[in-house]
């Protein structure tokens, strides 16, 4: 069993988040969720927030710190797609998706890291994609939003290395949501064909990757891209 400690994910009411949040709170520690509209899972506190508005963030960091302390593990999961190809994206689109999934972990990134200097003790866990490195077609702006994320947190392990803050990155494969539930049979099994497991990953099981990282076991990984994705990004 880790230390307790004061958690927060970001975008943490489905999916992925959800089963973060979950995992944490099932090991003990004080766990906030941000979230732009309904709740967090039981046990959790829910703070609505929006990762692409810096004062929404600050007033939920104050939440936050106020009712469990300042926090000392972020999950930065925050994300959206906007998937189209090259030749029909719109700036708008690519801007959207990396103000969220980049420059939104940046904002809630640089509000966490005071308090852990502070500590001399942080945990920042990015969830990145497969295919921020794998690549893929019609992705152009979600997986260059994701691959930013490697050196965001090789960046912070330079810098802030030394005083016990670790950064790394979680690269989820395709993963059993109502994302992927909405993909036609077809389609899903065409995809399971170039996944070596043959299948989808349980939220869980990316949870429980996130969960360690941010335990004391795993205190000397820093700068990291940790893949859970049942084998299909190998070399990547």
């Amino acid at each position: 069993m880790s230390t307790p400690r004061t958690v927060l994910v970001t975008g943490g009411n489905r999916g992925i988040g959800r089963a973060i949040a979950e995992e944490f709170v099932a090991q003990g520690h004080r766990v906030a969720v941000t979230l732009r509209s309904g709740e967090g899972p039981a046990g959790t506190l829910s703070v609505i927030a929006d990762v692409t508005n810096p004062e929404s963030l600050d007033a939920a960091f104050v939440t936050i710190e106020e009712k469990l302390g300042a926090v000392e593990v972020l999950v930065a999961n925050a994300g959206i797609t906007r998937d189209t190809l090259l030749m029909r994206m719109t700036d708008e689109e690519f801007e959207t998706v990396i103000d969220t999934n980049l420059t939104g972990s940046f904002r809630v990134l640089k509000r966490a890291t005071k308090g852990m200097i502070k500590a001399r003790f942080g945990r920042v866990i990015f969830i990145g994609s497969v295919v921020g490195l794998l690549g893929s077609a019609g992705q152009v702006n979600y997986s260059a939003s994701k691959s930013a994320l490697v050196g965001m947190a090789r960046s912070i392990t330079r810098e802030l290395g030394a005083r016990g803050v670790t950064a790394n990155v979680v690269a989820p494969g395709f993963i059993d949501t109502e994302m992927t539930a909405e993909l036609s049979d077809e389609l899903q099994a065409q995809y399971k064909k170039n996944i070596p497991a043959g299948r989808f990953a349980q939220p869980s099981e990316v949870a429980k990757v996130v969960a360690w990282l941010a335990g004391d076991d795993a205190a000397y990984i820093s700068g990291a891209v940790i893949p859970v994705d049942g084998g299909l990004g190998m070399g990547h």
